[in-house]
């Protein structure tokens, strides 16, 4: 594996930050994680956004577009970005039970892990299942390479300190409605990757809607 190019370093908010040369790296491996249902429904969000669809009166939910849905092939590619791929590990919840969803994951190049929601239907382990593959794969690997996380939530920050203190560089990718710039995982990892301009890269319209 290619080590690493220059780092370029940056002060915010008063922090010292490390940013690498993303031009210069290409060729260092990556772990890509995704949280599917991050991705599917503020994918659905931000599609509808697109078509013009808003909350109809201030405080209300955004619509979501029902039509739009993943292409796995599609988002690893995007989230590799040119790079080697080490594992990708995609991470969800049942339901849906139909596994044809999952296998469309499967068949799209990830490792599919499946967690039952609660009796609330609720998502349960999803996060700490992917926090624990990410750390399994980072304490074993050989070198460092660079870790994908496809999600905003913060509850990966535990997973971001041990890549990045394993010399690791961390990239955050998700849709801008899912996460503040100024957020703790925002100015934490190494490169954010907003996916807003890539709803057309990594997914599709099935039907028409509205």
């Amino acid at each position: 594996m290619a080590a690493f190019g220059p780092t370029l370093t940056h002060v915010r908010d008063g922090r010292i930050q490390h940013r690498y040369n993303h031009s210069q790296v290409a060729t260092v491996g990556c772990v890509i994680l995704v949280d599917n249902s991050n991705i599917f429904i503020e994918g659905q969000k931000a599609s509808a956004v697109r078509k013009g669809e808003l909350p109809a009166a201030p405080g209300d939910r955004q619509p979501s577009d029902i039509s739009w849905r993943i292409d796995f092939s599609r988002l690893l590619t995007r989230l590799a970005d040119g790079r080697p791929i080490q594992e990708a590990i995609l991470v969800g919840s049942r339901p849906p039970a139909n596994d044809a969803v999952w296998t469309m994951a499967e068949q799209g190049g990830f490792k599919v892990i499946t967690h039952e929601r609660n009796a609330q239907n609720k998502e349960k382990a999803v996060d700490t299942e992917l926090v624990a593959q990410g750390t399994r794969i980072i304490v074993k690997a050989p070198e460092p390479g660079v870790l994908v996380l496809a999600s905003a939530d913060r509850d990966f920050m535990p997973l971001v300190r041990v890549a990045q203190e394993e010399g690791w560089e961390v990239e955050m990718a998700a849709f801008s409605r899912a996460f503040s710039p100024t957020g703790e995982m925002a100015i934490s990892v190494n490169r954010v990757r907003p996916l807003d301009g890539s709803l057309d890269l990594i997914g599709g319209c099935a039907f028409e809607w509205p």
